[in-house]
């Protein structure tokens, strides 16, 4: 630091000039401490973000108590309104009764109990019973004609080996593996203890490879059928293969789900699936940039907005955020019950953009600092900005009744994939990961249809696979 100056040595021209110079130092030193603070608060904010507030996915919230977006009282433990329930029911036909007789004699007089016996009460036990592999001979027979010539039946087409596994099993191990995300050893472990079938590791993949041929020519329809939608989901998220990140891609529909993996996240990878670069709907998503490069009307993500919204109030306890909380969430609400009428909708946008003007004169846009690149603007600020330019896109749901509030659908298409990497690690190869997006597909989408997912599988691993519904 620099001595003061001999204060009377100095006459009245060099006072004010150092009085000037020290003002402009104050100014300067101030903007920086205003700087550094918002810096330290928006830093400090970052250590509260979690899945309820931003979209850090729940899995990062640790051990502490999670909490939901959901209003208290909106969906109460137990049975909900209208829930029919689904009890365990007696059956008139049991497959199997035990009598259970009366003790020889009366334990108050000795008298012998023999005759009169009737069945005064019944209970009934559901169990499974003992379950063991059957096996299925197969033989040709072959017989000589009287003129000579030899005749042979013939194998089946699906008895190929002198021993094999039949649909079921194979149909078990996918079921699994590609559905119930178990391990490959546990699901080895499993049917061995349970059905005494030792199916090693290299024969459950080769199987999963086989239902991945079976089911291709399904899941290359059910991209298509998305890429015709009139609205569709589309979302990415990180998957490790052999070691390195990769990104697992979706599409979905109401009825409908695919998915794929590529090294890529952006358009590289959207135009090597072919779907968004002719998808002539409007595609749902989360604001991520890439997706604005093609060209089709565009829906925004509330849930990701609710959540920053959320941060916003109560981390960095600005009040319009809450406000727009609220109106958007009465807004969907309204949609819910009925179609909005023209009026209603500009009366909403209206709203919308009175928040907006409040949220923006709070978060001014810092000017230029004449350096190079754009200035970084706080959270709150950027968020804004979204809100401000993506307005048509943020509140479409207001005026189409196709365009869902949220993306929830596409964001639970990658769930399970990411339940699947948390168990196994991650996928060892590339074909592996793919084999897992066709089959998953193809189980999701009948899902979705309510079909039976193991019966399914066990008639396309007989060559007769069902073929989803691909309308909507």
């Amino acid at each position: 630091m620099l001595p003061l100056p001999d204060l009377d040595q100095l006459d009245v021209a060099a006072k004010d000039a150092l009085i000037r110079a020290l003002w402009d130092k104050v100014q300067s030193l101030t903007t920086q401490v205003q700087t550094l603070l918002a810096r330290v608060a928006e830093l400090e904010a970052r250590l509260t973000k979690d899945s309820r507030n931003s979209s850090k996915p729940p899995s990062s919230d640790g051990l502490r108590k999670p909490k939901s977006l959901r209003k208290a009282g909106q969906n109460p433990p137990g049975g909900q309104q209208g829930h029919t329930g689904n009890t365990l029911k007696r059956v008139m036909q049991p497959d199997r009764i035990v009598t259970h007789p009366l003790p020889p004699s009366c334990d108050a007089c000795g008298g012998i109990l023999s005759a009169g016996e009737t069945a005064t009460e019944t209970r009934q036990v559901f169990d499974l019973p003992p379950v063991r592999v059957e096996v299925t001979e197969h033989r040709i027979l072959e017989a000589r004609c009287t003129c000579g010539k030899a005749h042979r039946g013939s194998f089946p087409a699906d008895v190929a080996a002198t021993a094999q596994y039949g649909p079921n099993i194979k149909a078990l191990a996918v079921y699994l593996t590609q559905h119930h995300m178990m391990p490959i050893l546990r699901t080895s472990q499993l049917m061995s203890e349970l059905y005494g079938v030792s199916l090693c590791a290299g024969t459950i993949m080769s199987v999963i490879r086989e239902a991945q041929i079976n089911l291709s020519p399904v899941t290359n329809r059910i991209a298509g059928a998305i890429q015709a939608a009139s609205v569709a989901g589309f979302d990415e998220t990180g998957m490790r293969v052999a070691g390195k990140l990769h990104w697992l891609h979706a599409a979905v529909t109401g009825t409908l789900t695919w998915m794929d993996i590529h090294p890529r996240r952006g358009k590289a990878a959207f135009d090597h699936f072919g779907i968004l670069p002719n998808f002539t709907g409007r595609a749902i998503h989360d604001g991520w940039k890439p997706y604005r490069e093609f060209d089709c009307l565009h829906g925004l993500c509330n849930a990701h907005h609710l959540r920053e919204l959320t941060f916003v109030h109560e981390e960095l306890g600005q009040v319009w955020a809450k406000d727009m909380i609220d109106l958007l969430c009465a807004a969907n609400d309204e949609v819910v019950a009925g179609p909005l009428s023209r009026s209603r909708i500009a009366q909403l946008r209206t709203s919308y953009e009175a928040i907006l003007v409040v949220g923006e004169s709070a978060n001014p846009v810092l000017p230029s600092t004449g350096q190079r690149g754009p200035v970084a603007q706080s959270f709150p600020t950027n968020l804004l900005r979204r809100l401000r330019v993506y307005e048509d896109d943020t509140l479409r749901f207001l005026s189409d009744p196709e365009v869902p509030f949220t993306n929830n659908l596409a964001e639970q298409a990658v769930r399970m994939p990411k339940v699947k990497q948390k168990i196994s690690g991650c996928f060892r190869t590339f074909d592996g990961a793919h084999a897992f997006c066709v089959i998953r597909s193809y189980l999701a989408t009948l899902r979705k249809q309510q079909a039976d997912l193991f019966q399914s599988l066990v008639l396309s691993f007989q060559g007769k696979t069902p073929i989803p519904c691909f309308n909507g």
